[in-house]
C-alpha cells in the first residue's frame, strides 16, 4: 500500500516483535500526555521498559516510531472498513461513505494518540507515504474499496473520493476542536456535506 518502511529491521522473533510493540504502546500513551512535541525515543524506552539500544535496533529516531505508530493506525482503519463492507448491507454507495467515518470517529475516540496524530500530518505531510501525501494514500485505498464493492470505476472515483477526503478531514477537525469526543451536530454535517458532493459525481 505504500513504500514507506520506518523499521531498520523486522522483527524476527516473536520476542522482538512484542518489543517493537511495546515501543509503540509506549509511544501513543506518551503522545496521548505529553503530545509529539514532548516525546522522545529515551522516554519512549523508559515507558517500554526496553534500552534506549534496544529502540535503536529497529527505529532510527522518535519519527520512525511515529511512523510505524501512523502506519499501524492506517492499517487498523482500512481493516475494520473492510470488515463493515463484508459484514454489513451496504445497500448504496453512501451508506459505505457512512461506515467509513463511523469508524474514523470510533478511532479517533478509542485508539491512543490517534486524536493527536490522525494520519501524520501533525509530523509529516507524507508520513504514510514518502510518493504521496497521506490524505491521498486514505483517499486512493478508500476509493478502490467502493469501487469494488459497488462496481464503479476507479477512474470516475479517485478525483471525487480525494476532494470528499480533503473536505471532511477540515470539517472532521473541526469537531474535534469543538469537543474531544467530537461535535455530534458537526459530524452530521460533515456526512451531510460529503454526502451531498458525491451525490453529484457518482452514479445514484
Amino acid at each position: 500500500m505504500t513504500s514507506t518502511t520506518p523499521l531498520r529491521r523486522q522483527p524476527v522473533q516473536q520476542r522482538s516483535a512484542k518489543r517493537v510493540e511495546r515501543m509503540l504502546e509506549a509511544c501513543a500513551q506518551l503522545i496521548e500526555e505529553v503530545g509529539y512535541d514532548g516525546v522522545t525515543t529515551t522516554l519512549i524506552a523508559e515507558r517500554a521498559g526496553v534500552a534506549v539500544g534496544s529502540l535503536y535496533q529497529f527505529f532510527p529516531d522518535k519519527r520512525a516510531v511515529v511512523q510505524a505508530l501512523t502506519l499501524r493506525n492506517l492499517e487498523k482503519f482500512i481493516q475494520t472498513v473492510d470488515g463493515r463492507f463484508t459484514s454489513t448491507t451496504l445497500a448504496h454507495w453512501w451508506d459505505a461513505v457512512d461506515s467509513i467515518f463511523d469508524v474514523y470517529v470510533s478511532m479517533h475516540r478509542e485508539v491512543p494518540a490517534f486524536s493527536k496524530l490522525h494520519f501524520g500530518d501533525v509530523v509529516d505531510m507524507r508520513l504514510l507515504d514518502d510518493r504521496r501525501d497521506n490524505n491521498t494514500v486514505i483517499s486512493d485505498r478508500l476509493a478502490e474499496m467502493i469501487s469494488a464493492k459497488f462496481d464503479i470505476p476507479l477512474t470516475e472515483l479517485q478525483l471525487p473520493i480525494s476532494i470528499a477526503v480533503e473536505a471532511a478531514d477540515g470539517v472532521l477537525n473541526l469537531a474535534f476542536r469543538r469537543d474531544p469526543a467530537g461535535d455530534q451536530r458537526i459530524l452530521d454535517e460533515a456526512k451531510a456535506l460529503v454526502r451531498g458532493y458525491l451525490s453529484t459525481r457518482l452514479p445514484s
